[in-house]
């Protein structure tokens, strides 16, 4: 096959959490452009409508569903709609997160918990549920999104270093386990990018400036330079690596 035609998605189905903004909504947008059929996942249905009009636009099929990753039970709802809709699912892009910054001394328990079981739980579970389809089919691809807290660290944000260091240590679990199914597990660990939950550090003089000076680049990730990235771990050209 030439290698060109190994990036293409074409009659694959992919379920990407965290869809209607950011890093969710490029990297979904990528994966249809590469021919793949979404399920989009966000808290509130009506947040996908843009990201549905997208998808719809490169000429691939989409199903949007509402999801708290929090809520177990609305997970094993997203894999039945999936399954309903699509009859499988081959590709899976866990990208549902949350960020809460306050110095570890004042660290609620309420944002500790909301955190983790955001991040790290509901991705878990994620994983697992989706994990069981593509055991029985022997093939999938699962990509969680990391991040460079997870070998940083990161100031005043405790809850979101340690899910996401754990985040990084399950796929490296996951991929050692599943290999033997043909389901490839990875990570993709982004840096500082233009998001939402990066608003208050972009808007910050002083710290934008100390972010800007520790990137060689000399500026900010865009959603969009994400999207190389999934495309190649969800498809067939990544079928040797597993656990980065």
């Amino acid at each position: 096959m030439p290698i060109l035609d190994r990036f293409r998605l074409d009659g694959k189905t992919a379920i990407v959490t965290g869809a209607s903004r950011g890093l969710g909504k490029a990297m979904a947008v990528a994966l249809a452009e590469a021919g793949a059929d979404l399920v989009l996942v966000s808290t509130a249905e009506k947040n996908l409508a843009d990201t549905v009009d997208r998808i719809e636009a490169t000429g691939v099929k989409s199903l949007a569903v509402a999801c708290n990753v929090q809520e177990y039970e609305q997970i094993d709802t997203v894999l039945s709609k999936t399954l309903e809709f699509y009859g499988t699912v081959d590709i899976l892009v866990n990208n549902a997160g949350v960020i809460r910054r306050a110095p570890a001394r004042e660290y609620s328990i309420e944002d500790w918990n909301t955190v983790l079981q955001t991040n790290l739980n509901g991705l878990f579970y994620f994983c697992r549920e989706t994990g069981k389809v593509m055991i029985g089919k022997n093939r999938g691809k699962i990509i969680n999104i990391a991040s460079l807290l997870s070998f940083s660290g990161g100031i005043n944000v405790a809850a979101y270093a340690s899910g996401k260091g754990a985040v990084a240590q399950l796929t490296k679990a996951l991929a050692n386990e599943w290999a033997v199914h043909n389901i490839q597990v990875n990570a993709i660990a982004p840096g500082y990018f233009q998001t939402d939950i990066t608003k208050s550090l972009q808007d910050d003089k002083e710290r934008n400036r100390q972010i800007l000076e520790r990137i060689p680049a000399g500026r900010w990730g865009r959603p969009e330079d994400l999207k190389g990235a999934v495309v190649f771990l969800a498809s067939d050209a990544s079928d040797y690596i597993t656990g980065h």
